[in-house]
Order: C-alpha cells, then sequence, then structure tokens
C-alpha cells in the first residue's frame, strides 16, 4: 500500500498553484506526532502543549 493512501482527504486544494492543504490535527492522528518520510529520511511533526508545529530530522 502506498503512503499517499493513508492521508487524509485534504481540507482544500488551491486550483492557482495546486497547493493541497491539511488540517496538522488530521496527519498528527494520535495528538503527539507524526513520522514524515522524504527521500528515505524520517522527520517528526510535532503539535507542541502551546498548539505551534516543530518538524525536526
Amino acid at each position: 500500500m502506498s503512503l499517499m493512501q493513508n492521508l487524509p482527504n485534504p481540507s482544500a486544494i488551491d486550483r492557482a498553484d495546486d497547493t493541497v492543504t491539511y488540517d496538522a490535527r488530521d496527519l498528527i492522528r494520535n495528538g503527539v506526532k507524526a513520522d514524515i518520510v522524504l527521500d528515505g529520511q524520517t522527520y517528526t511533526l510535532r503539535i507542541t502543549r502551546a498548539g505551534k508545529l516543530i518538524l525536526t530530522k
């Protein structure tokens, strides 16, 4: 199964430049963190207690 099949449905798609918008809480289903893979590198996306996003390698 492709990783793209696991993504939630985007909330909006800007037709002008094909930008897809996701709600971070849909990506981070457990409410804490999600791993994102790009070219074999894994990044961690976290929501802080203050409601900020942090992306780390």
